[in-house]
């Protein structure tokens, strides 16, 4: 059985081994129920979850004026353990669409001053930039979100998908609790240089996509449609050769997760907790039946014959398809 609790590196805060990623709650992967949101947010705490990832950008606000809803409506003692991680700086336009990235320092306090009033709280937890701002150094982002520190609007400071150089430049910046950042049985990047960078520096990961998205959910077909506003109708694992070829991955999963009694979303979360105590695996539940799929993933032990097994049937470098479209790729600096 896993450990119930982690720490976000060696200056962060201590919470759940699993965390709560509400981006989808707010359109990401088509429509999601507003009503069954909140109630999922309010089940996670209930089951012992603290760890709730937004961002200022998911759905224009929505996002945070829903988490800011759930903390409001749950009852006072498992509000006031809730952990909230926010992530700023991507810039959408009135059509939805991106516009860039903006880290500069001016910047980093008035999206705090929005999200804050938007959540409803006193402070944010884990305050981010979502992605790095080519025309920002890191250590004037880094350092307005230091400032926010010393006056109390947040309290620790945490990076999202960057590489080995900015890492290192933040944290001699000011502390790092921890990096976001896409990490899966699929998505397997970051061991190569990042994850050993972090763990020199004592800085955690919160692994977001664990499941690929649904990908490795176990819970998708070769002929799934998604809607137009799906994240997934323009990724390219999700297309074509792609997603028939990822999916017969998904098939080799099955019959391990067979033998062991589990889902095959239930393994690949357990695989991603087997892969530390500094991980902390974000589940991206929409409903309370796949937050309560998820969470039991925790009484999943893997031995050394269950982790041999899944390697061999999930090789690193297996999928078909990067991670996101050539645009996006290009806006990662831990894929530079």
């Amino acid at each position: 059985m896993t450990t119930r609790t982690r720490n976000l590196g060696t200056t962060g805060p201590r919470v759940f081994a699993l965390g709560l990623g509400c981006m989808g709650m707010s359109g990401m992967y088509g429509e999601a129920d507003r009503s069954e949101s909140i109630a999922t947010v309010h089940a996670a705490l209930e089951a012992g979850v603290t760890l709730l990832d937004t961002g200022d950008f998911y759905g224009m606000g929505h996002n945070e004026l829903l988490v800011g809803e759930a903390l409001r409506t749950a009852p006072p003692a498992l509000r006031e353990n809730a952990v909230v991680s926010v992530k700023f700086g991507a810039l959408r336009d009135p059509d939805g669409g991106w516009s860039g990235f903006d880290g500069r320092p001016a910047a980093v306090k008035n999206f705090a001053a929005y999200s804050l009033q938007r959540l409803g709280v006193d402070h944010i937890d884990v305050y981010r930039p979502s992605r790095l701002d080519p025309d920002v150094p890191i250590e004037e982002t880094v350092g307005a979100i230091a400032e926010l520190v010393e006056k109390g609007y947040v309290r620790h400071i945490g990076l999202s998908e960057v590489g080995v150089d900015t890492i290192r430049r933040a944290a001699a910046t000011a502390p790092i609790a921890d990096l976001q950042i896409e990490y899966a049985l699929i998505s397997r990047g970051p061991e190569r240089e990042i994850l050993p960078t972090l763990r020199e520096l004592g800085i955690a990961v919160t692994a977001y996509g664990v499941l690929s998205r649904g990908l490795i959910s176990g819970h998708l077909t070769a002929d799934q449609e998604f809607a137009a506003t799906d994240f997934r109708a323009f990724s390219p694992r999700f297309q074509g050769e792609n997603l028939r070829h990822n999916l017969t991955l998904v098939d080799s999963l099955r019959e391990i997760a067979g033998r062991k009694g589990v889902t095959v979303a239930q393994l690949a979360i357990a695989w991603v907790l087997s892969r530390g105590e500094d991980i902390v695996p974000l589940v991206g539940s929409r409903t309370r039946e796949r937050l309560g799929e998820a969470l039991g993933a925790l009484d999943v032990t893997l031995d050394a014959a269950d982790l041999a097994a899944i390697e061999a049937a999930v090789p690193a470098d297996a999928a078909a398809g990067e991670r996101y479209a050539p645009a996006q790729m290009a806006m990662l600096d831990s894929e530079s």
